[in-house]
């Protein structure tokens, strides 16, 4: 199976729907955009995901339904790189190629209830509650199936998705952040692979808009218009995703966290957790204990 590349997804103009497995030492972690929707589930793997103007995490069990040409990477965690790790990533994904069709498609009385609740250009979503079980269920019996029931049960998939989407939350906002060019994706790329590699040091404006290879000042423009986000603000909530990750999974008390992750002032930390995730880190360590 071809991987996905930058900005676009390799397939035949009569090819409706794609499987592919993702398996190995790291997700793919270049952003990329396609005219494809795709449904994700994560086997096995953590780290940021970051999806148009929405950052957050993935572990095993997530499911996200994304539209077309929505900016995204599943970008592991850094252990994940290291050159001694044994970690190993696991996820499945469908892309549903609609033009294979033609517009011909929504003329289809049967398929009108499908175009209705299709996501939105740009959009994300992760999926929740009992369609998220089901959706996994179904993925495994759909990588068994072949020919016409293959592709009976990728529309078995849609028809639980229109069912379920009461169970859907949605983690982007979609104005003005539909596709990027070429470009501006790899600016963009760029800007996000530093920001990750070195979000628990102190980087300054001067430095990332010289990585951008623009003013100080053109950068804020062009970071704010696809983040909805100052840089301050977005590697502020990079470290905070980074301070989830700790809290859950380590028993590190508070300021070490708070110091491993580039904060030098732990009242600092504290206001810009709260801020960001509404809870202080306790109160969101001891919910995670539940």
């Amino acid at each position: 199976m071809s991987k996905v590349i930058a900005f676009q997804i390799p397939k035949s103009q009569k090819e409706f729907i794609r499987f592919q497995q993702d398996r190995g030492a790291h997700f793919y972690d270049k952003l990329h955009q396609h005219p494809q929707l795709q449904l994700t589930v994560i086997l096995e793997g953590s780290g940021q995901f970051l999806s148009g103007d929405y950052m957050g995490r993935f572990q095993p069990g997530d499911v996200f339904f994304l539209g077309e040409n929505v900016p995204h990477v599943f970008r592991s965690d850094a252990e994940y790189f290291a050159d001694d790790s044994i970690l190993k990533i696991a996820g499945d994904t469908l892309f549903y190629d609609f033009q294979a069709f033609g517009d011909s498609i929504w003329e289809v009385e049967d398929l009108q209830g499908l175009k209705s609740f299709l996501p939105p250009k740009g959009s994300c979503f992760q999926i929740f509650g009992e369609t998220q079980v089901r959706i996994q269920e179904l993925f495994k019996e759909y990588q068994f199936s072949k020919n016409l029931f293959r592709f009976q049960k990728g529309m078995e998939i849609l028809a639980v998705l229109e069912k379920g989407s009461d169970d859907f939350i949605s983690l982007n906002k979609t104005e003005g952040l539909v596709g990027l060019s070429e470009k501006d994706g790899s600016r963009m790329d760029q800007i996000l692979r530093y920001l990750l590699d070195n979000r628990f040091r102190a980087i300054s404006l001067d430095e990332i808009s010289e990585q951008a290879n623009m003013s100080k000042e053109a950068f804020c423009r062009f970071f704010k218009m696809r983040t909805r986000k100052t840089f301050t603000q977005y590697v502020n909530q990079l470290r905070i995703s980074e301070a989830q990750k700790l809290l859950k999974e380590s028993d590190r008390n508070v300021s070490e966290i708070a110091f491993s992750i580039g904060y030098e002032n732990l009242s600092h930390f504290n206001r810009n957790f709260k801020v960001i995730t509404g809870k202080t880190p306790v109160e969101f360590r001891k919910s995670q204990m539940i």
